[in-house]
This record gives C-alpha cells, structure tokens and sequence, in this order.
C-alpha cells in the first residue's frame, strides 16, 4: 500500500538588519549580529550613521550558507576572540561586486571581483571591505572541509582565481548558494554539497594537491563507469560499494585527475550514443530508445544533452553520417 509523502520542513532564514535600531546604534548592533550569526569577532566602518548591513543566514548540513549585504567596513577575528570560542569552522568567502583583502595570520591577498579565499577561524583573520560588504560566506564544518582538502591549512588566506579554470566554477557555483537556495533547494541537499566539495578540491589541487590516491583508482572508477553507463539513476555511491571505497575517496579521486563523477558519465554516455546513431544498423531505434540505452530515460534530456556535447541533436547527427 502507498505511504504519503513525508513532508520536509526547509530550514528557517534567520535574517538581522541594522534597520531594526536607530542610526547611532547601527554599528553596535551589527558586531552582536556577527557574533550571533558567525563567531565572536570585531568590526568598524567610517561610514558613521549611515552605516547599514544585514546578514541572512540558513544551517544546511557541514554547510551553513550567509549573504552579508551592507557598507563599507573592517572585521577582525582575534585571538581573544578564538580563546572564548566555543566552536570552529572553515569560511569560504566570494565578493563579486568590488576587489577587497583577507588576510589570515602572515598570509594577505587582495581579491578582485569573483574571487574567493579560504579562512579557518582557529587562526586570526581580518578582511577589510573598501566599498561595500555584499558577501556570500560559505560556513564550512572542520571535518567536512578536511575530508575534500586534507592540506587545507595550506591554502588559507591564499587568493583563489575566480576568473579562470575551476576556480571560476567554483566561483559561479558558490554564488549561487544563496539562503532562499538552502531553504529550498532545487536537488537533495548533499547532491549540492558534494558538488561544492569536488569544486573546492578541483579549484585548490594545484595550491596544494589532496592526500595522493593511486591512479589505478582512476582507472577503476573509469572502467566501471564505462561498463555501468546505460544504467539509469547510477550515482558516484553506487560505483563507490562497488568499489568497495568512500563516496568522498571517488570524488578525491576523480578531481585528482581534473573530472567531476557527473562528467565522466555523462562523456561515456554521450560517446555510446555517437557510437549508436552512427551505426545504420541501428536506425530500426527510436531516439528514445537509444537514450534509455545509455542510461538517459528522459528523451528531452537525451536531446539536449546531445545539442550541447555533440553539436547537434540525435536526428541531425543521422542524417550528417
């Protein structure tokens, strides 16, 4: 007998805005929502009484997601700060509005627009925000982060490339993790998280390669994607168990060698069906037909797909052979 859905409650938004007091009391008031919604820190701003921010902040697994909007201003962590604290996280920060500095410890790096860096608040930080504060800041969990980017320490305050390679990925993709994203989100919530590992791992292999895995692991989560490809709904945990291997392992595994689990299936997906509409022993079939095939139940999709990686749709790739 069918059971009813069970209903998920999306997580609140918790939201402080220094409209809530008067002018005088704005800054005031805005160091006790930092506190509140981050982690005890320090901040001053020249803008004088016609300083405003807001944060909006939602929990979301080893993820919590804040958007900072507001004036221009300085915020510091301290070592008094850290002293008192009672929890730690990882931040990654992307402005995408003006250029800034970070600095963690001895480490400072100016940031252009679309650039991101990486802060541990175990270590004095300090970002200084010359025209505004309009900020997504990513709360990462200590052993989230370190389980996608074993030398994370390595990497903190360093200025992370948001204009080119995987790190523009990673920075198109961290702008878009917004609190109404979180509260809602378009797909399961670890699906989103996972992606934002691999990003961060593929983005920062360079700075400081993740804890080696042997290539043959590769080769294995290649050669098993290959013979699995047509089976729809297949995910990077079933090619885990299979493997007999973490879901995490895979992923390190895969960036290590500059690819995402999604992008690998679906190239060995794509590359049957060329292999299938090239062949006229095949016309007898549908192009439905030879998207469930390669693991694509959705004829749409497996159309589109094809306009976007082959260049043409399933029908045009026939007719051109």
């Amino acid at each position: 007998m069918p059971t009813a859905a069970t209903h998920v409650v999306p997580p609140p938004v918790r939201r402080w805005s220094t409209d809530a007091v008067a002018p005088a009391q704005r800054l005031d008031y805005w160091v006790g929502a930092i506190c509140e919604g981050f982690l005890e820190m320090a901040a001053t701003s020249g803008c004088g009484p016609g300083f405003r921010s807001t944060l909006e902040s939602v929990p979301w697994g080893p993820v919590a997601i804040n958007r900072v909007r507001g004036s221009a201003q300085d915020v510091f962590r301290t070592r008094s700060a850290i002293a008192r604290s009672r929890e730690n996280f990882y931040y990654l920060l992307c402005k995408s509005d003006s250029t800034w500095t970070a600095g963690q410890e001895d480490c400072s790096a100016r940031l252009l627009p679309g650039d991101l860096v990486l802060v541990d608040s175990r270590r004095r930080y300090e970002f200084h925000f010359a025209h505004s504060a309009d900020t997504v800041s990513l709360q990462l969990h200590p052993s989230w982060i370190e389980g996608w980017l074993p030398d994370a320490q390595a990497l903190l305050g360093r200025r992370i490339d948001g204009q080119s390679g995987w790190g523009a990925a990673l920075s198109a993709f961290a702008r878009q993790l917004t609190p109404e994203l979180a509260a809602r989100p378009p797909l399961p919530a670890q699906l989103l998280t996972d992606q934002l590992g691999a990003l961060m791992a593929l983005a920062l292999q360079q700075a400081a390669p993740a804890a080696p895995v042997a290539p043959s692991l590769r080769e294995r989560v290649g050669a098993l994607v290959r013979e699995r490809h047509a089976e729809a709904g297949l995910t990077a945990a079933d090619i885990a168990a299979a493997l007999e291997v973490s879901e995490r392992t895979l992923h390190r595994a895969l960036a290590g060698g500059g690819h995402t689990f999604a992008q690998q299936l679906m190239a060995c997906r794509m590359e049957a069906a060329a292999r299938l509409l090239a062949d006229p022993r095949f016309d007898r079939l549908t192009v439905a037909e030879i998207g469930r095939r390669v693991g694509l139940a959705d004829a749409s999709h497996f159309v589109r797909s094809c306009r976007a990686r082959l260049g043409a749709t399933p029908a045009e790739l026939r007719r051109r052979r």
